[in-house]
């Protein structure tokens, strides 16, 4: 049984949480979680690498000069590889690296990883989380109640909230997301976990 203790935004205690494990996953797969991660950040990359090969760069195809009897090296056309202003020999051009694992393959490692964060005491559960404008004062104010100040923290709330977005996006070690679009990426890329009460319990009874 996983328990642990409610906080308020003023970093107060203000009652205690517990649940099974098995209502996030059934246990963790360190093989899926690598392969899930792996994926996310091969998706990442932009591969917009380009080269010229000798048929792209400008210049004539014909020989620069006779083959035999002239005393130098015998030589190609201008574009040859070998020369100052020709093209590559192997031009590069871009490549997509992007590719998908299976859906409820990468689902079940988003709830693993979750369940690592619980496992490991990387997790503050906080009783609510909401903001009446939108001011980056206040959510700093919080971050820092609960000790988390200088800590790369993942903010996990039930829904989108505008207000709370605009607060938070200019606290550089402070993501958030709402409960339905956590991944196992950012999950295991931010260090502590801050959820609300209702985007665990939004969690739990997710199938």
């Amino acid at each position: 049984m996983i328990s642990l203790s409610i906080r308020n935004t003023s970093g107060a205690e203000v009652g205690t949480y517990e649940f099974p494990p098995e209502d996030l996953a059934p246990g963790i797969n360190k093989q899926l979680l690598h392969d899930v991660v792996v994926m996310y950040e091969a998706n990442r990359r932009v591969g917009t690498v380009r080269t010229k090969s000798r048929g792209m760069v400008a210049g004539s195809s014909r020989k620069l000069y006779r083959q035999k009897g002239t005393g130098r090296a015998r030589a190609g056309p201008i574009r040859t590889p070998i020369r100052r202003g020709g093209g590559h020999t192997f031009g590069k051009s871009p490549i997509d690296y992007s590719y998908r694992l299976p859906r409820k393959a990468v689902r079940l490692a988003t709830r693993m990883a979750l369940l690592s964060k619980f496992q490991d005491g990387q997790v503050t559960l906080l009783d609510q989380m909401s903001v009446a404008e939108p001011k980056t004062k206040i959510v700093a104010g919080v971050l820092s109640a609960l000790g988390l100040k200088q800590t790369d923290c993942l903010l996990a709330i039930e829904a989108y909230d505008q207000n709370l977005w605009l607060s938070s996006r200019n606290i550089p070690t402070l993501r958030i997301s709402p409960a339905a679009e956590l991944n196992a990426y950012d999950l295991l890329r931010q260090r502590q976990l801050v959820i609300t009460r209702a985007a665990i319990d939004s969690l739990r009874n997710k199938e």
